[in-house]
C-alpha cells in the first residue's frame, strides 16, 4: 500500500528541462514582484502630486506597468506555476503551500482586474478619487507576491492528508 509520497508527476521532463522552465518561473514570478512594487511607488508618488500633469504622468506610467509588465509576468508565473507543479512531485494541489500560491497569484490577477484597472481608468478620465484604490491595491500584490516568494523558498509543511481532518466527529470522546 502506497502512502501517496511517492507518486510520479503527470510531466515528464528531464532534469535540465525542469532547472530551464525553474528558472523562468522565478524569473517572471520576481519580475512581477518589482513590477508590483514599482507600480506602488508610482501609485503613492502620483497621489502626492500637486501639479495635475505630474500626476496624470504617473497615471500613464501606471497603465504602461500594467500592460507592458503585469499582465504578461501574471500570467506566465501563473502558467508556469501550473506546469512546474505538474512536472514535479509537488503537484497542483497536494501541497498546502502550492495551493496557497496558486491562489495567491489569482488573487493577484483578479486584484489588476477588478481593483487597479478601475482606479487607474478612473484617475486617467478624469474623475478622480482612485488614489487610495490603487495604493491598496498595489500594496495587496507586493505582500501577496512577497508571500508566494516565501513560500516557494522554505516550502512548509508536508503533503495535505485525510488524516489532518477527521472524516467524521466522535461526539462522545473521553
Amino acid at each position: 500500500m502506497s502512502n501517496g509520497l511517492s507518486r510520479r508527476p503527470w510531466l515528464a521532463w528531464s532534469p535540465t528541462a525542469l532547472k530551464v522552465f525553474l528558472t523562468f518561473h522565478i524569473i517572471v514570478s520576481v519580475g512581477l514582484l518589482g513590477d508590483s512594487a514599482g507600480y506602488l511607488a508610482v501609485a503613492i508618488y502620483g497621489s502626492a502630486a500637486t501639479d495635475p500633469a505630474t500626476a496624470r504622468a504617473s497615471y500613464q506610467i501606471l497603465q504602461m506597468f500594467a500592460f507592458v509588465f503585469g499582465i504578461p509576468l501574471s500570467f506566465a508565473a501563473l502558467l508556469t506555476g501550473i506546469l512546474l507543479s505538474l512536472g514535479t512531485k509537488w503537484s497542483v494541489l497536494r501541497y498546502p503551500w502550492v495551493t496557497t500560491k496558486l491562489l495567491l497569484i489569482i488573487s493577484v490577477i483578479m486584484v489588476g482586474a477588478f481593483v487597479l484597472k478601475g482606479g487607474m481608468d478612473a484617475m486617467l478620465t478624469g474623475r478622480g478619487g482612485a488614489e487610495g484604490r490603487l495604493i491598496a491595491g498595489a500594496a495587496y500584490d507586493v505582500v501577496a507576491l512577497t508571500i508566494a516568494t516565501v513560500l516557494g523558498v522554505f516550502k512548509p509543511g508536508g503533503p495535505w492528508s485525510s488524516q489532518q481532518w477527521p472524516t467524521r466527529i466522535k461526539l462522545h470522546e473521553r
